[in-house]
């Protein structure tokens, strides 16, 4: 077969509100979370230098913030941000919230 589907909702949260993709849609290269965020979700400083992954963060709802490297980014429906791999990044939800993340190398 030459795609996979998969129902994001059908797939068991690994973080609280974080479904991973990647395994269930069987992708080589590219992660795929779908993140759900409660009001005052916070997640955790990370990089990604050692996989060498660049990520972009695309919300679809609600409003949030994204500190990359100490800089807070301010996101509302519609931003994209892309982060190079080894830059810290951090988000942070006042509200209920749904985004999309995706990283490769």
């Amino acid at each position: 077969m030459s795609y996979n589907r998969e129902r994001y909702s059908d797939v068991e949260p690994r973080a609280p509100g974080m479904h991973f993709l990647r395994d269930p849609l069987d992708c080589e290269n590219l992660g795929v979370t779908v993140l759900e965020a409660g009001e005052g979700w916070d997640g955790m400083e990370h990089d990604h230098g050692e996989q060498n992954h660049e990520e972009v963060y695309v919300l679809l709802e609600g409003s949030g913030t994204l500190t990359v490297d100490g800089e807070a980014v301010a996101l509302d429906p519609g931003h994209a941000v892309r982060v190079d791999p080894g830059a810290t990044r951090h988000l942070a939800f006042d509200e209920e919230s749904t985004m999309v993340i995706a990283g490769a190398p």
